[in-house]
């Protein structure tokens, strides 16, 4: 695993005497997209406020950008931080161009970076056009136009998605996917949607009840997922008994016969046995556990991975 530019030890959040956020140990490796994900309210904003120093922490460490996050230097770490929080802020009466001005005074940022947002996020044809006529994707753009107007080294994006319709979905998550290998960017990325992080993210953190309850890569993630053949035919039980005869152990299931993970050449040989006694093939597919129901599994407790 790389370097990691975000790390928490036993982070917590208590609001009213209860836990949101219990004992959070999240590792970002650099130059990744973490999805952070986990269904309404299990945390995620909060953690992410935390992390820039929005919301002050219960108990527990934060170390971003290799610096233990304090009063003292929050603001000096937060120049290399880009955020979207919510919902992105805008002055409706003024022009793309001219809000994104406003930001670039206050953050001393090279004016220069405005055009260059600007291409990045595809507002350039609209930059002239007041914020408060832009649909709702493209002041999603214009929010992450400003957060990453001091090209920062580490972007926090909390559900960058929410309440687009599905061309601004696809076109945000193209815009997301490009930031780590065109600018050596880290983005962090929450969702409640697991599909969203499935085609972004190259980390996941799965967080439920304000726990951290799966850490590792998308791709280990996938191995997880169960996988099988699924066998039907117009003849089960008999299919079952002449598989098993053979040594394929196959379970019953509905109308399916399941089957282990087989070699093409095995597979090939079990369907010219089955027709060769006659027995009627409906369907063969290759079936994996899907994803959504892992993050189910995870979420409502019922799986450990």
């Amino acid at each position: 695993m790389s370097e990691s530019i975000i790390e928490t030890k036993g982070l917590c959040k208590s609001y009213g005497g209860t836990l949101r956020v219990k004992d959070l140990h999240m590792v970002v490796p650099e130059g990744a997209i973490y999805g952070f994900l986990g269904p309404n309210g299990a945390g995620k904003s909060t953690t992410l406020k935390m992390l820039l120093g929005l919301t002050h922490p219960t108990g527990g460490e934060i170390e971003i950008l290799h610096q233990r996050m304090n009063d003292k230097n929050r603001l000096s770490v937060l120049r290399d931080i880009g955020s979207l929080i919510e919902s992105p802020s805008y002055y409706g009466h003024l022009t793309g161009e001219e809000n994104l001005r406003i930001l670039q005074i206050l953050r001393k940022a090279p004016e220069q970076n405005i055009a260059e947002v600007l291409k990045i996020v595809r507002l350039t044809g609209q930059k002239d056009k007041k914020a408060s006529q832009y649909s709702l994707g493209m002041k999603q753009r214009l929010g992450l136009a400003a957060a990453l107007l001091s090209h920062p080294r580490l972007l926090i994006l909390d559900e960058p998605t929410n309440g687009l319709d599905p061309a601004g979905i696809q076109e945000m998550r193209e815009l997301i996917c490009e930031l780590p290998q065109q600018f050596g960017m880290t983005v962090v990325v929450s969702s409640h949607l697991l599909s969203e992080i499935d085609q972004m993210a190259t980390h996941v953190g799965v967080i439920a009840n304000g726990v951290l309850v799966y850490q590792d890569t998308m791709a280990h993630l996938h191995e997880k997922s169960e996988h099988h053949l699924a066998l039907r035919t117009l003849n089960n039980a008999s299919a079952q008994a002449l598989l098993r005869h053979h040594g394929i152990i196959s379970e019953q299931r509905e109308e399916v016969l399941l089957l282990p993970p087989l070699p093409d050449r095995t597979i090939a040989d079990c369907i010219s046995m089955l027709t060769a006694q006659q027995i009627g093939i409906v369907r063969i597919e290759d079936r994996r556990k899907n994803l959504e129901d892992i993050f189910l599994a995870l979420t409502e407790g019922a799986a450990s991975l």
